[in-house]
């Protein structure tokens, strides 16, 4: 975990600044969020742990930062965490960390660069490499790791090599795992082994094998799906989270939505056993994309300190906001 702060840029445009004014003046006063209580504090709703920004891509239209601070506001969304993708399985053309650190830098108050290596690339081989890299995207504004979408086992020795210097720097962690990006088995013995590896990160899951291991009966060919039948109890999840107190789940994309929608009454118990465990976040990575989490919160009865802890409390406290 990590107490670090948040570096803003020391310039910014004068467009940049209206918009924060203007987003500043309407959090301030009294507001009602989509729960009708009022935020403690006026502060916006959300941190969204997991976005992406991008680039035109044949019929993909661009997702810039302007647009993405448009949505967000939106969405009353105060910050972002925004994830490179860097391995040639992770996405249709790399989305780098030098290019998020840049198209980022205008709005660090708001929007959080994290940073990735993929572990198969000569050059880094070894830890000093791995972590003088590393070095540097922090020192160029990078809160965190991820996201993590290597075509390799989440317990590759390269994977791991990566996973200690991240702790070593104390950077959350965020991967995808599915069945061909940091692949596991059913029960998540590989997991395990990266998180006793890496023991000062927070490790954040993401996509279908790590939501599909919600349930105790999941089975080596659902890591990669969106299962829909009841959860059943003895899931991996709950099991690692009992031992190791570094453990998120980042409740973006369809999978995250899948993990509570596939057996309503186990997801709120989820959501409120979990609660300090859990981050809100959407995968938000082309304009007009349908984002399913904000409906499919307002299903779960959820206490006001549940809300708090899953929609922003938690995310402040791993990323040094709070």
């Amino acid at each position: 975990m990590t107490d670090r702060s948040i570096r803003p840029s020391e310039t910014i445009s004068r467009r940049t600044f209206c918009r924060r004014a203007a987003w500043a003046a309407g959090t301030a006063v009294a507001i009602t969020g989509p729960f009708g209580a009022r935020a403690d504090d006026g502060a916006a709703d959300y941190i969204d742990v997991h976005v992406h920004l991008g680039q035109p891509w044949a019929a993909r239209e661009p997702l810039t930062a302007d647009i993405l601070l448009r949505w967000m506001d939106e969405h009353r969304i105060s910050h972002a965490v925004v994830l490179p993708l860097i391995s040639p399985e992770a996405w249709y053309y790399p989305i780098t960390t030098e290019w998020v650190l840049k198209e980022t830098k205008p709005h660090r108050d708001r929007l959080l660069p994290f940073c990735d290596v993929d572990p198969r690339t000569d050059y880094l081989r070894g830890q000093k490499g791995i972590l003088d890299t590393l070095k540097r995207y922090v020192d160029a504004g990078a809160v965190g790791f991820g996201e993590h979408k290597c075509g390799t086992a989440i317990d590759d020795p390269l994977n791991l090599e990566v996973f200690r210097a991240a702790s070593e720097l104390k950077l959350p962690i965020l991967f995808h795992m599915d069945n061909r990006r940091n692949t596991d088995r059913p029960g998540l013995p590989g997991l395990e082994k990266a998180l006793q590896e890496a023991p000062e990160s927070a490790f954040i899951g993401h996509a279908q094998g790590w939501w599909a291991s919600i349930s105790g009966d999941v089975a080596a060919d659902q890591m990669g799906s969106y299962p829909k039948t009841p959860v059943a109890p003895g899931g991996a999840i709950d099991r690692l989270m009992d031992k190791y107190p570094n453990l998120y789940g980042d409740f973006s994309a369809g999978s995250g939505a899948n993990s509570l929608s596939r057996d309503p009454a186990f997801g709120r118990d989820f959501l409120l056993r979990r609660a300090d465990r859990l981050l809100f976040g959407t995968d938000y990575l082309t304009p007009d994309q349908d984002i399913p989490q904000f409906k499919l919160f307002e299903q779960f009865d959820l206490p006001g300190d549940v809300r708090r802890k899953i929609f922003r409390a938690n995310a402040e406290r791993l990323l040094g906001l709070a």
